[in-house]
C-alpha cells in the first residue's frame, strides 16, 4: 500500500490478451507511476501492438516497445512537445482493459 493524497492506496497494472483475458497483474502503491511498472509488464511477451493510456508515455517505454517490434498505441500526454501520431483504430481495442476492470469492480 502507497500514500497518496486520498489516503493509502494500491494500483493495479494489468495486461490482457486480444480477447480481454488478463495475463498479468502487478500491484503497487497508489502514488507509483504507470510507466515505471511499464517494462515488468511486457516482460516475456511479444506482442504486435502495446496499446496503453497516457500514463504510459515515455520516450523510454516507446522505445522498448519498437525495439520488440511492437507498435506502441499509446495517446501522448498533453505537456508533450510533438505529439506522436495515434492509431486511434487500433486504440479502441484499449476498452477491454477497461472491461477487466469493471468486472473487478462487480
Amino acid at each position: 500500500m502507497g500514500k497518496s493524497r486520498g489516503g493509502l492506496s494500491t494500483k493495479i497494472h494489468a495486461v490482457v490478451d486480444a480477447l480481454g483475458n488478463p495475463v498479468r497483474l502487478l500491484l503497487t502503491p497508489g502514488q507509483a507511476s504507470e510507466y515505471g511498472q511499464a517494462e515488468a509488464l511486457l516482460e516475456g511477451f511479444t506482442p504486435e501492438a502495446v496499446l496503453a493510456d497516457k500514463g504510459y508515455d515515455s520516450d523510454a517505454f516507446v522505445e522498448l516497445i519498437q525495439r520488440s517490434g511492437a507498435e506502441a498505441v499509446i495517446p501522448s500526454r498533453g505537456s508533450r512537445l510533438k505529439p506522436r501520431k495515434l492509431d486511434r483504430h487500433i486504440y479502441k481495442a484499449r476498452n477491454l482493459v477497461e472491461r477487466f476492470f469493471q468486472k473487478l469492480k462487480q
